[in-house]
């Protein structure tokens, strides 16, 4: 009886990786990770802007899903006021991170919505991981500007800001004026005529 050789199979199992997605605001952030669909998520509020907090949470949920420490991390987080220093740090330390518009997020419009910090995390990382498995349609992801890009942009936003709060002033000191009996069409050289007025 002729003996054949066995017959080895390597098993290629996709490696395990952490899903992490964050629900900010100013005070606190709420964190939330899984490996999968079926894995029920670890969630926890940290300090916001906190990055030691993050990048403990990030080994404690290692150690929680039996991951190696060098397991990859997909991460997630909603565009926001406060720029883009927390993908950037995120990128720096090696996890891949996703800035998604909060305004393009998939959306069941048939269901009433309930609102909480807990349920906002566990919807993201669900489409995270849909995202990550190829669905392209659940969110647009925001494309980062550079540091040089993002800060001209603040300069501009402050100009905005700062015309503003002239118009506002100009306005309060006319109506100032105006109580004492003194109207001016311009304040550009209200210095010159104010001991006459």
């Amino acid at each position: 009886m002729p003996t054949t050789a066995p017959y080895n199979v390597q098993a290629t199992t996709p490696e395990r990786v952490l899903f992490m997605a964050f629900e900010r605001s100013d005070k606190t952030w709420k964190l939330g990770c899984t490996t999968g669909h079926g894995q029920k998520p670890r969630e926890r509020s940290i300090a916001a802007c906190h990055r030691a907090h993050v990048l403990h949470e990030v080994a404690q949920a290692k150690k929680r899903f039996g991951l190696p420490e060098t397991a990859s991390v997909v991460s997630c987080s909603e565009a926001g006021r406060d720029g883009f220093w927390l993908h950037r740090f995120l990128q720096a330390q090696g996890i891949t991170n996703q800035v998604v518009d909060s305004s393009a997020i998939e959306v069941n419009r048939r269901q009433r919505r309930a609102k909480s910090d807990g349920l906002d995390v566990r919807k993201l990382l669900s489409m995270l991981m849909r995202f990550h498995h190829g669905a392209r349609d659940v969110w647009r992801v925001v494309h980062v500007p550079t540091v040089d890009a993002e800060d001209r942009r603040h300069l501009h936003r402050d100009l905005e800001t700062l015309k503003q709060e002239r118009a506002s002033t100009t306005t309060h000191l006319k109506g100032l004026l105006s109580s004492q009996g003194i109207r001016l069409t311009s304040l550009s050289k209200f210095s010159e005529p104010l001991e006459a007025l």
